[in-house]
């Protein structure tokens, strides 16, 4: 591709690279110069514009752009009209955005001119929202380079996991001194939750804070639920904790006890025949973002969640601090 400052009898097919105003005659930045459009600016005075001229080999903007966005747009994802050489990728479910993101790394390394920008890997998505859009910085790419993008982006490197509409049970275990109010408030919190996805609480039972009762309670719904979650009237601190050992009591195995995420940390997860357990943490009673709502969420939309995958969430793991926490994090305010 050519580019710089052309004298404007020889702008014909060229595309501006700065829009142009002069004596009534206005084009914008982008715009092919047609005959028409270079004799309008002539006439006009202009003697010269910065234009870029395609050359063999080059690739406009657009159909680059579109090329790579299909080739990396999955399931629940659709592509936007090219427009000034990007192509918007957008959710066509309510989900969670799964993104291939070591495939994105190695296109964005093949040349500065090719750029794939996404959500962060896992984030829940609302039907429409973009999850990631791609942009060829200049007005052309060469062949090669794009051939070279197309190659290290695996088909589907970034899709959509759609929310399923699950049902759960929940359990709630009480001690003295736990206000009933907590425990409603808590379940008001967790349906916000569960709304985005369609899920909803089929079954709910409070019980002492009691390795037998609450294993009674588990057992009794966990036929009837997708998934069943335990909120804790005391925070779970040790494998062999009430709730843990009321899960094992059951047939139910501890897949992780305590999470790199912070509100969060605390959490614990685990199965029983394959449906999927929670003990919560305590953050999960309040409806801002915690370690909680990342588990929640994988397990609505039927991703995968195990320990490897718990693990690796310490990185951008710190979240912002709720208030009402009895021992704030950091000193001070």
């Amino acid at each position: 591709m050519k580019f710089g400052l052309t004298p404007i009898e020889e702008a014909s097919g060229a595309v501006l690279a700065h829009g142009v105003r002069i004596h009534g005659v206005a084009f914008k930045k982008g715009e092919v110069l047609t005959p028409e459009r270079r004799s309008a600016l002539a006439a006009a005075g202009v003697r010269s514009v910065v234009a870029a001229r395609l050359e063999p080999g080059d690739v406009d903007e657009n159909e680059a752009a579109l090329k790579l966005a299909r080739r990396l747009a999955g399931a629940k994802l659709r592509c936007s009209a090219p427009f000034t050489g990007r192509v918007n990728l957008f959710a066509e479910s309510a989900g969670l955005a799964v993104i291939e993101a070591q495939a994105i790394d190695r296109v964005n390394a093949v040349d500065e001119a090719v750029t794939v920008a996404t959500l962060p890997p896992y984030r829940a998505v609302a039907d429409g929202d973009m999850v990631a859009t791609v942009k060829i910085i200049p007005f052309a790419t060469e062949r090669e380079t794009l051939e070279a993008a197309l190659a290290a982006a695996p088909a589907g490197a970034i899709s959509v996991a759609p929310f399923k509409p699950m049902r759960i049970g929940v359990v709630s275990t009480t001690l003295p001194g736990l206000k009933a109010s907590i425990v409603a408030k808590t379940l008001r919190v967790l349906e916000a939750r569960l709304m985005p996805a369609g899920a909803r609480i089929v079954s709910q039972e409070i019980v002492p804070h009691e390795i037998g009762p609450l294993a009674k309670a588990l057992a009794r719904m966990v036929d009837g639920a997708d998934a069943l979650i335990a909120f804790g009237a005391s925070a779970i601190t040790d494998r062999r904790d009430v709730i843990p050992a009321a899960i094992e009591a059951i047939g139910g195995r501890i897949e992780r006890f305590g999470m790199p995420v912070d509100p969060g940390n605390l959490l614990l997860l685990a199965e029983r025949h394959g449906t999927p357990i929670i003990g919560a943490p305590g953050c999960a009673r309040s409806p801002k973002e915690n370690g909680f709502d990342w588990v929640l969420e994988r397990m609505l939309a039927g991703v995968p969640i195990r320990d490897k995958d718990i693990r690796a969430m310490g990185v951008g793991g710190l979240l912002m601090e709720i208030a009402s926490r009895p021992q704030p994090r950091a000193p001070g305010d």
